[in-house]
């Protein structure tokens, strides 16, 4: 990725902390990383390093095993089967233990983001995969040109980014104005009073702000704004 390009999108990590709801998270499967271990370790194997490669990989499972067994000779030498055996019988009981464990944590934080959405959040984080879509589609372009291709090259690229920054800047803000309503809704419903005038502030920001393409993701801050007051009617009515 270009260096124009670095600290653009708009990661995982970042929305997270942005929204605090652990949204996008993914489950975390054991085999993955051994499976990228393999993958490399093969790679390496079949470079012009590959003895080397060969044997450190050999050197490591022999010296595991070795470990292993002087562990189970000092602390446990009222097993009788061989060590090698339970080695992987542990390392199966321990890996399928912890898998288990990280399922029930990924269901409990997928329950957590079920719970606290909101619709306007919703809208927020489809226009969140909707800008690292135009990022990731960028990267790939540059990638085609640095193949050899000169003839793709972004046209107006710096006022391309330029926007792209505006609308990050824009996306963060609506991010922390849709948190900001969503963690003290209960606040704004009893006072919503106050809040009157930021709406109407908001309003006239509007106005001045729609006939650019920037301002397209402030105007969705502030229909979080209006779908929460929505919202608080509507829960004053039912009270």
């Amino acid at each position: 990725m270009r260096d124009d390009l670095q600290g653009l999108e708009i990661s995982q990590k970042e929305l997270q902390k942005l929204t605090n709801l652990p949204v996008n998270d993914e489950l975390i499967i054991l085999t993955d990383p051994i499976k990228r271990l393999v993958i490399r370790f093969i790679k390496q194997a079949k470079g012009p390093e590959g003895a080397t490669a060969v044997f450190i990989g050999v050197a490591i499972v022999v010296f595991s095993q070795i470990t292993f067994d002087l562990i189970i000779k000092l602390f446990a030498n009222w097993i009788t089967i061989p060590s090698w055996i339970v080695l992987i019988i542990c390392s199966l009981s321990i890996g399928t233990s912890t898998q288990v464990l990280l399922y029930f944590l990924w269901k409990q934080r997928i329950s957590t983001v079920k719970k606290n959405i909101t619709h306007s959040l919703k809208i927020l984080l489809n226009d969140v995969d909707r800008y690292n879509a135009v990022i990731k589609a960028i990267d790939i372009n540059d990638q085609i040109e640095a193949a050899g291709n000169p003839g793709v090259s972004l046209k107006e690229r710096k006022k391309v980014l330029e926007a792209l920054k505006l609308t990050r800047n824009d996306l963060v803000r609506a991010l922390k104005t849709e948190r900001i309503l969503r963690e003290n809704k209960k606040f704004i419903v009893s006072r919503a009073e106050l809040f009157i005038n930021n709406l109407a502030t908001l309003t006239a920001m509007q106005v001045s702000e729609q006939a650019t393409e920037h301002g397209r993701l402030l105007n969705e801050a502030l229909q979080i704004a209006l779908d929460v007051q929505q919202e608080m009617r509507s829960l004053q009515s039912q009270g």
